[in-house]
């Protein structure tokens, strides 16, 4: 995608919230509160505050956000947010990070089809963890092909979803909706 469309196009933009952990207004939250379309990857984490043991969503990538609009009108917002900025291009010059609508849309969808996501960064994913090549018959997921990812000691079945160069997500599928095509 050229410089020009970036700035005129409503796009997926990769972000960067620089937000210490505990903060309490991330730049999620702000920007969601702004009015944006945001997608960050939660994960549930076992904390204990005053005491007791409590599940709370965090993100799975402290910095890592995804907001969707015409960058003309999120950078507005990078200049009121002092904590965030835009992810770029390795050797680019201030070329921000664009996921395409479809491959963004697919990994929100599989997401929250999922009950429990695991995420992974692209560094943790290995040759061994890749089972099948299948594809998903039925379903929320009807239409999706990945690799299933097998993790010692899971009694479910997961498939990978993949956003290339941030992150995968595994999420569970039935066995019945599984065609295996390799």
């Amino acid at each position: 995608m050229d410089r020009e469309n970036v700035t005129k196009e409503i796009c997926w933009f990769a972000m960067r919230d620089l937000s210490r952990r505990h903060a309490k207004a991330p730049a999620y939250k702000l920007l969601t509160a702004m009015g944006f379309e945001v997608f960050t990857p939660m994960t549930r984490k076992l904390v204990i505050e005053n005491r007791q043991r409590r599940r709370k969503e965090e993100p799975f990538m402290q910095d890592l956000l995804f907001v969707h609009d015409v960058r003309e009108r999120l950078n507005s917002a990078v200049n009121k947010i002092e904590n965030l900025q835009f992810r770029y291009i390795h050797g680019g010059y201030c070329e921000p990070m664009v996921v395409p609508d479809t491959d963004m849309e697919r990994f929100i969808h599989a997401v929250q089809s999922s009950r429990l996501p695991k995420f992974f960064s692209p560094q943790e994913i290995t040759q061994e963890m890749c089972g099948q090549y299948v594809r998903i018959i039925g379903s929320t997921l009807d239409g999706y092909e990945g690799y299933l990812i097998t993790i010692k000691g899971s009694k479910y079945k997961r498939l990978m979803v993949a956003l290339p160069n941030f992150l995968t997500a595994a999420v569970e599928v039935q066995p019945e909706y599984i065609e295996v095509l390799e």
